[in-house]
């Protein structure tokens, strides 16, 4: 079945949020459109001075955005993920990736119940990239076995808002190799320009441990102390993160659109 155009820009994000639909109106948009975009982050540490919820604020953020100037539904943001890594640091909370799989094959299969068939995922934590694409491959088998209608026309999306070309392309640009791999400037920037109460929080920092394997929450701690891999975060600004927001949904929009007229 060949997707139907996008609905157009909503005025305001209100516009394109699922949780402020009523069922009626849920339903008539399915009439015009068969997209839908889950925002999917994590809740973990960000090194001294970054918010825990950090990849959830910029995986709702960046969907919203993108939801805004598509006209395509965002639902709640799924704020858990899997960051066991991280709970060697107080304030994380991760969910286990069996936990996270269920959870995501769930949501794939309510959406498509309803006649959602392209679930397009923003994702904000590295930590969920294998259990969400695993989650989607359940999914479609679990659709057919159900005997949904759309079984075969159900497609899922990874979109990862913090390795899109353009977005990695500007944080190198910005910050070469002090971006790092967790804690990077890039997301703590994002986070600046979306609360700005977090600037407060930021100062110079000693040098960041390097990056490196990661076999738990242990010894990770053990390996990086302070939370960061290889990245100095003090060089974010709320302006930098204004840019990487528009960039972000600049190129997911492109993606989406792509994803919506492939056909079944």
């Amino acid at each position: 079945m060949t997707q139907s155009p996008l609905p157009g820009p909503a005025n305001s994000t209100a516009d394109i949020r699922l949780q402020l639909r009523s069922w009626p109106e849920v339903e008539a948009y399915l009439e015009q459109c068969k997209g839908v975009i889950v925002p999917l982050g994590s809740t973990e540490q960000h090194g001294p001075t970054g918010a825990i919820g950090t990849d959830a604020l910029t995986a709702e953020a960046v969907a919203l955005e993108v939801g805004r100037r598509s006209g395509v539904l965002v639902t709640p943001v799924q704020a858990f993920g899997m960051a066991e890594h991280h709970l060697g640091f107080a304030g994380t909370v991760s969910l286990q990736p069996a936990t996270l799989l269920a959870v995501l094959h769930d949501v794939v299969l309510s959406l498509a119940r309803h006649g959602f068939e392209r679930i397009f995922v923003i994702n904000g934590h590295g930590g969920n990239i294998a259990t969400a694409r695993a989650a989607f491959a359940q999914a479609y088998g679990t659709a057919a076995t159900r005997g949904l209608p759309n079984a075969q026309a159900l497609r899922c999306r990874l979109a990862n808002w913090f390795t899109a070309g353009p977005v990695m392309r500007e944080a190198r640009d910005l910050y070469g190799d002090k971006e790092g791999h967790h804690a990077t400037p890039s997301e703590i920037a994002l986070t600046l320009h979306l609360e700005p109460s977090l600037v407060a929080k930021q100062r110079p920092l000693p040098e960041p441990a390097p990056a490196g394997p990661i076999h738990g929450p242990e010894d990770f701690r053990r390996r990086h102390p302070d939370g960061r891999m290889g990245s100095d975060p003090y060089l974010a600004t709320a302006e930098h993160g204004e840019r990487f927001l528009d960039i972000a949904a600049a190129a997911l929009v492109e993606d989406l659109e792509a994803f919506l007229k492939e056909p079944a």
